[in-house]
């Protein structure tokens, strides 16, 4: 790309990344427990906004409409930017998983990202999103630790874009993946010691 072309798909670019944090920015988890009449759900477990501190409420279909919401957040950052090419397509993933891990709204302090990571990768390369299911499916039914299940499926699917042909895609996966185990690290200190929440746990 030279840099005329350059040049000219940087607004295009910014403008993705900004549609997709605003669209990130959603705090279903928040939104939806205080509807339920729940209270606010980050003065529960975690105090994290994502699905799987709202499934410690005890109220599943809750927690499952929180991860649904979360996903297609950056499914429609990703897709919807698509339209404009690949590029604008990951800035507007890109943008929707930051919004959700740093809304603007709740003082920068939001999620975790696994949920708004998944719905990117569907809107990136849908098929990606079954080996990222895959991995968490078994790992979970074994060791019942979603924190645990969750990092090492995104350390895999970087690693399989790239393989598949999707380098572009793989790297913008790899700094999701490394900003989702930062954001994870009390997460790590706790499986290292072994404190960490299993599923279905409400502590």
């Amino acid at each position: 790309m030279d840099v005329f072309s350059w040049q000219a798909s940087l607004p295009l670019t910014l403008a993705a990344l900004a549609f997709g944090y605003l669209s990130g920015s959603i705090p279903f988890g928040l939104i939806l427990t205080r509807l339920a009449g729940l209270g606010d759900v980050r003065k529960i477990g975690s105090g994290n906004i994502g699905a799987t501190n709202v499934l410690r409420t005890g109220n599943r279909k809750l927690a499952a409409a929180v991860l649904l919401l979360d996903m297609l957040k950056g499914t429609a950052g990703a897709l919807i930017a698509s339209y404009w090419g690949l590029e604008a397509g990951i800035a507007g993933g890109f943008g929707a998983f930051l919004g959700h891990l740093f809304p603007v709204w709740l003082g920068f302090k939001g999620g975790k990202g696994v949920a708004t990571y998944i719905g990117a990768l569907f809107g990136l390369v849908p098929w990606a999103v079954l080996v990222f299911g895959a991995i968490w499916l078994s790992l979970a039914r074994i060791t019942r630790y979603s924190s645990l299940s969750a990092l090492v499926a995104t350390l895999a699917v970087p690693v399989v874009l790239f393989f598949a042909g999707h380098e572009k895609v793989a790297l913008l996966f790899s700094v999701m993946t490394a900003i989702t185990w930062w954001k994870h690290r009390a997460n790590i200190g706790r499986l290292l010691n072994g404190t960490e929440s299993r599923i279905g746990d409400k502590g």
